[in-house]
């Protein structure tokens, strides 16, 4: 197979923990040329390790070149970094947020952009939508609920022993300042509050969830209700429930709660259709090749049946391979462009919601909201030669409910 050379342009928690790794493991694949942190000495600390150039300037490591794709994972609105990568003809794949604001994506070309969110790409969701779709497709759904436990990142991250970078309030400035205008333009002049709910929480958290619902069954038709509580703690707990696109028969509630203290992370979604339940259990993102849960509830004659299956195969790893059939064959990935775009949107919408609830003004793009599903329901794509792979990884499987 064809080796494509990447470059990295942010060396934090994400590439330490899960994408250095990952590279390293599939040196068959990709082929690390060049690193980038706005900390120097962590930038070649790092370069050193992998023997490769270091930069604590993307644009720098972009004008130098000698990379075919760029890894963006960076903190923030990545929108500028990706432009700038995307018209130098270079394949992007971005982690979350692409960007805060829609104004950052206009005029942007995605026929090179891959958006990244790995839990779509986790065996364990692929099964489900095979199952979705013998159940009878989207539309049997009659609910979608998840909820989230999520304790703090350093609780989180105990085992892994990163290397934190520090880079100088010179060097971030410009980017910090970036980010604020982003956000001006998504929210206008709104309160910090609002600000941090929808840059940390929404699309810097909730948004998997927001792209779950996208690939299972399409993007939130409405946005019914939107709480927030405590009014004293930040990060807090979040409410939000609506109809899903399909008919307009089945509804969706998520629930993201914050609790530093938690004993670890926790992610359950499930479906309840006409016929039975599917249920995902997420461990945490940091622990690379945990399976997920799924459970498979039916009626087989008189009798209820639960099938679990736990496959080992990593989904970030699984996310790399489609990257590289995106650059090496052109296979469209599973959050695009558009796909990233319909995400910002119903983060808009439940801020929007949110907002004339609480009585806060809002501006920007979420001063009128968007009704109606942002774009076309995209549920089922990607299913076939995603669902395939990791089939021959460590699986179990049996009749009833193991371990509660």
């Amino acid at each position: 197979m064809e080796t494509v050379k990447v470059g990295i342009a942010g060396l934090g928690v994400v590439a330490q923990v899960v994408y250095l790794p990952l590279l390293a493991r599939r040196r068959d694949l990709f082929r690390v040329t060049a690193v980038c942190d706005l900390d120097r000495g962590h930038a070649e600390t790092v370069g050193r390790e992998a023997c490769v150039p270091a930069y604590d300037d993307p644009w720098a490591m972009l004008d130098e070149g000698g990379f075919d794709a760029l890894i963006v994972l960076t903190p923030g609105s990545h929108g500028p970094l990706v432009r700038a990568a995307l018209e130098r003809g270079l394949w992007v794949l971005c982690e979350k947020p692409l960007a805060y604001s829609r104004a950052e994506l206009s005029g942007l070309s995605g026929e090179r952009l891959m958006t990244g969110y790995m839990k779509q790409y986790d065996p364990a969701s692929q099964r489900l939508l095979e199952a979705l779709h013998e159940a009878g497709g989207p539309g049997v759904v009659r609910h979608l609920d998840a909820t989230v436990l999520h304790p703090s990142q350093e609780s989180q991250l105990l085992f892994a022993r990163t290397r934190p970078g520090h880079p100088s309030p010179e060097r971030t400035a410009p980017y910090a300042e970036a980010d604020d205008r982003a956000l001006t333009a998504a929210l206008g002049t709104s309160s910090e509050r609002l600000r941090r709910l929808y840059a940390e929480v929404l699309l810097g958290s909730l948004c998997h969830e927001l792209s779950l619902i996208r690939l299972f069954i399409g993007s939130p038709d409405t946005v019914d209700h939107v709480a927030v509580w405590p009014v004293e703690a930040f990060p807090p707990s979040l409410e939000v429930s609506g109809t899903l696109p399909v008919e307009g028969s089945g509804r969706y509630g998520l629930r993201w709660h914050y609790l530093p203290s938690y004993p670890a992370y926790h992610e359950v979604m499930t479906l309840h259709h006409e016929h039975g339940s599917l249920e995902l259990r997420f461990p945490s993102p940091y622990m690379l090749n945990t399976p997920t849960r799924l459970t498979v509830t039916c009626r087989v004659g008189t009798t209820e049946r639960t099938v679990v299956s736990e496959d080992v195969a990593e989904a970030f790893e699984r996310q790399l391979r489609a990257f590289h059939r995106f650059v090496t064959q052109d296979e469209p990935p599973l959050t695009g462009l558009d796909g990233a775009l319909e995400d910002i949107v119903t983060a808009q919408r439940i801020v929007h919601r949110y907002a004339r609830w609480a009585g806060v003004p809002i501006g920007g793009e979420c001063a009128q909201e968007v009704t109606g599903a942002p774009r076309e329901a995209t549920a089922g794509a990607g299913v076939s030669s995603y669902a395939e792979e990791g089939a021959s990884g460590a699986v179990g499987h049996a009749e009833q409910s193991v371990r509660g």
